[in-house]
């Protein structure tokens, strides 16, 4: 039970089979601020991967004026239109030594080459470095997420992990809601119950309530709104899974659903991103990777209208016969322009996706100023420039959020000579104050962030 009103940014609400963090409140600042001065704002960092790359053009901004400011983002961006002031894209950027499906997924993070012998990425990826250095701050030191796995490739290690430990050990991923909604609300010595965790902690929440400020009154009970209504979600996803199973039927993918993983592949994803912001909102951890699938997607999107064939097959939209190596067997295209155009059509999809995330991180104010966007840097990108071509130049590269104040957005750099990916990476660690001088193969800042 919470006996004082102040409370520390570390408070959670806590009974048997239940430990829930709260979010930042006015009630947590600390005592030495002085009225109408500000608190230093958290910085959080996201990397969010997508295999099989894109058809070359699809990702320069349509309109830009002075200084790159984006003004129109093309067709295949357009879910992202209403974030544009919140983009970065950069252009000209590329890996040198990891690329393809397997080596440029399982570097995409570390900068190095990959050793299929050894079974190593080259080093600590970024995002593993950052939970080493300010993980102590929070519940988890990082999150590790990806959709579960779909085709022949889905079992392939370099495939289906970007995050490696300093010791060189791939991370496992977590691919269920339910399993990421658990590690950070029910503390594994809690006990089993099927109870609702708002249930378990509902009298310290209702104590909780009476000792703080109206507003923040506010941001609990949206924050509590937020718990349940993921919590029934779950719940409805699950019992529909459980549904389809007795019924023998199977996804809109032909692949029968596994128990705790929702048949709607959009109601998948977005659980997932909906459990990131949900990490950030609660400071669970401020460190996230999500791969939006593995490293050679077989996915079928025949769920996007018009479109059909799996991703990685779609990706080698050179041939359209449906008679290469990498087609199915069954379907066929009636020109190499239809294949193309269905292959651009699954990466709007993704970025149809990639902005319900940016909505409901910019939905949701913190009480230091600013939104969960604004003081948030994500990497939205491909190991993968062209899908067909197999190149590593021009990757699609995305950043989104302000950085806790530290990214000039709502621009597009065009960089004439290649710029190292890795420059980013080693840019992000910079503003999350880790000092750090190089990163993989990058040994500079990228300065253009800044403006």
């Amino acid at each position: 039970m919470i006996r004082s009103v102040k409370l520390s940014r570390r408070t959670m609400l806590r009974s048997l089979g239940a430990a829930i963090a709260l979010p930042a409140l006015d009630v947590m600042r600390p005592l030495h601020l002085a009225a109408g001065s500000t608190e230093k704002k958290t910085n959080r960092v996201g990397y969010f991967y997508f295999p099989n790359g894109i058809p070359r053009g699809i990702w320069h901004p349509e309109k830009t004026g002075p200084n790159g400011t984006l003004q129109e983002l093309n067709e295949w961006m357009s879910p992202l239109e209403p974030f544009k002031s919140e983009l970065i894209i950069p252009s000209n950027v590329w890996t040198p030594k990891g690329n393809g499906h397997g080596a440029g997924t399982a570097t995409w993070l570390t900068g190095h080459g990959y050793s299929n012998r050894e079974v190593n990425a080259g080093g600590v990826s970024v995002d593993q470095l950052a939970a080493e250095k300010i993980g102590d701050r929070t519940l988890l030191p990082s999150l590790e997420l990806s959709t579960k796995g779909e085709g022949y490739f889905s079992n392939s290690l370099p495939r289906n992990t970007i995050s490696w430990t300093r010791s060189g050990i791939p991370l496992t991923r977590e691919i269920e809601p339910r399993a990421v909604f658990d590690r950070m609300f029910r503390p594994p010595s809690g006990g089993a119950t099927n109870r609702s965790v708002m249930d378990l902690v509902l009298a310290d929440a209702k104590s909780l309530r009476g000792q703080v400020s109206q507003a923040d009154q506010h941001r609990l009970d949206e924050y509590f709104e937020s718990i349940r209504a993921l919590e029934k979600r779950i719940e409805f996803a699950e019992l529909q899974t459980e549904r389809m199973k007795a019924d023998q039927a199977l996804t809109d993918s032909l692949i029968r659903p596994t128990s705790g993983i929702p048949s709607d592949h959009e109601a998948y994803v977005r659980l997932m991103m909906d459990m990131i912001v949900l990490a950030f909102w609660s400071d669970a951890t401020r460190v996230v990777s999500f791969m939006l699938d593995h490293g050679q997607s077989n996915r079928y999107f025949n769920f996007i209208d018009g479109v059909k064939g799996t991703w990685h097959a779609l990706s080698h939209y050179g041939n359209a016969s449906g008679n290469t190596e990498d087609d199915d067997g069954a379907t066929r295209w009636d020109s190499v322009d239809t294949k193309r155009a269905m292959y651009a059509e699954v990466v709007r999809w993704h970025h149809r996706q990639f902005a319900y995330l940016l909505n409901r991180l910019n939905s949701i104010e913190e009480a230091s100023g600013g939104t969960l966007l604004d003081n948030s840097m994500l990497l939205l990108g491909s190991s993968l420039g062209d899908g067909d071509a197999h190149d590593e130049n021009d990757l699609p590269t995305l950043i989104a959020g302000g950085g806790a104040g530290t990214l000039k957005t709502g621009r597009a750099l065009s960089f004439e000579s290649k710029t190292d990916l890795s420059q980013i990476h080693l840019s992000f660690l910079n503003r999350l104050e880790i000092p750090a001088k190089r990163f993989g193969t990058a040994s500079s800042v990228l300065d253009e962030l800044s403006g």
